[in-house]
């Protein structure tokens, strides 16, 4: 089981940020709820490690957040409450949220077993930097091909030519993100099991 914990960087020196995300992956399918945990703290617990990562990427890649990510047992039944939620992945999602405040990527993946958390932990901190480094122009891009068109039909959508949105998607490590992805997602189920 993953447990998430994401926090809102400088969240004393912005706007609450808490409600806009809450609203905006409200239909997330995970096991419990996304939650508020307390202030600018966000919970969720799931079993589905495709969209533990998708949902990391796309959080570093609104650039306001640090994500502890936790591998392990959970009590069960679980409760309705994700914050109410007990277990070894809660704890390790506490550390990890922690270790990400002052982490390259702001990422952190903690698992019960430590010698089976650093190779997750690395892959995903590298797939964090290639997001977080992109320009406006790569993430309008890669924004297109995430929702699965065509660089065609993202050339259409964003006005500029099929060889522009390849340089952009090459500029942005396109490529190296879904090649990453796939390998961090297989380094995160070694992790939890």
């Amino acid at each position: 089981m993953f447990v998430m914990t994401i926090d809102q960087r400088g969240s004393r020196r912005d706007v609450d940020r808490v409600a806009d995300l809450l609203h905006d992956y409200a239909d997330l399918p995970t096991t419990r709820p996304m939650q508020r945990t307390a202030g600018d703290e966000i919970q969720l617990v799931t079993d589905d490690v495709s969209l533990v990562v998708s949902l990391t990427l796309e959080l570093i890649d609104r650039g306001h957040w640090s994500i502890g990510i936790g591998a392990g047992p959970v009590e069960h039944p679980l409760p309705a409450e994700t914050r109410a939620g007990r277990g070894r992945a809660f704890e390790a999602a506490r550390d990890a949220v922690e270790r990400a405040k002052n982490a390259a990527g702001r990422v952190a993946f903690t698992a019960t077993e430590p010698e089976r958390s650093a190779d997750a932990d690395t892959a995903l901190t590298l797939l964090s930097v290639i997001v977080a480094g992109r320009t406006p122009e790569g993430r309008e891009a890669v924004a297109c091909m995430r929702q699965g068109v065509t660089q065609t039909e993202t050339a259409t959508t964003l006005g500029i030519s099929k060889q522009a949105v390849s340089q952009r998607l090459s500029v942005a490590h396109w490529h190296t993100e879904k090649a990453g992805r796939r390998l961090a997602e297989r380094l995160l189920i070694k992790a939890d099991t």
